[in-house]
């Protein structure tokens, strides 16, 4: 295990999980909440997670761009793209809106062009891979090619298999048991 991975883990359990009675985006019940947002948009914790994705995606033969549907996964976009440079790598980041824009040029996808650039749809949590299928409909659309789905914190609720089962390579740097969590 890497030295950001660990901090991560521990940054994650100090200061993003929250214990009581929660309903998820799936409409289940749960104990427990992961609030990634209190850490990715964080100084201290955003470039350990770029450098955890960095790490997780690095071996996907050409990627080009990462992001994923706003906003959990906006700030792990730009994490890896920031980390991407220090490590020598160029990955641009995208926006992908949750309905076109009603304005303007009318785009979901916003930033740097994705039609035929090959990307990797990231998330914050991973619950049951709804965000990054969205994500994906309108990244085809737009002409992008999805080389894999990869989430910070997967809660082991069927995102992943929804994601292979859609054809999908999926991947995550922290599970339950990192994190000292039941399933």
């Amino acid at each position: 295990m890497t030295d950001a991975r660990q901090q991560l883990i521990e940054h994650i359990k100090a200061e993003a999980v929250f214990f009581g009675d929660f309903t998820l985006s799936s409409g289940e019940r749960s104990s427990y909440y992961v609030d990634l947002r209190k850490v990715t948009l964080d100084a201290r914790v955003a470039p350990l997670i770029g450098q955890v994705m960095c790490q997780l995606i690095e071996d996907i033969p050409g990627v080009q761009s990462v992001g994923g549907l706003t906003m959990g996964a906006d700030p792990v976009a730009t994490a890896i793209l920031h980390q991407g440079v220090a490590r020598g790598r160029r990955y641009d980041a995208f926006v992908v809106r949750k309905e076109p824009k009603g304005h303007g040029r009318g785009r979901q996808v916003e930033g740097p062009d994705v039609a035929g650039r090959r990307v990797v749809v990231v998330e914050d949590t991973s619950t049951t891979g709804g965000s990054p299928l969205k994500a994906i409909r309108a990244l085809e659309a737009a002409g992008a090619e999805i080389a894999a789905v990869a989430t910070v914190v997967d809660r082991d609720t069927g995102a992943g298999a929804a994601i292979e089962a859609a054809g999908y390579p999926y991947r995550y740097a922290i599970g339950l048991d990192d994190l000292g969590l039941p399933r």
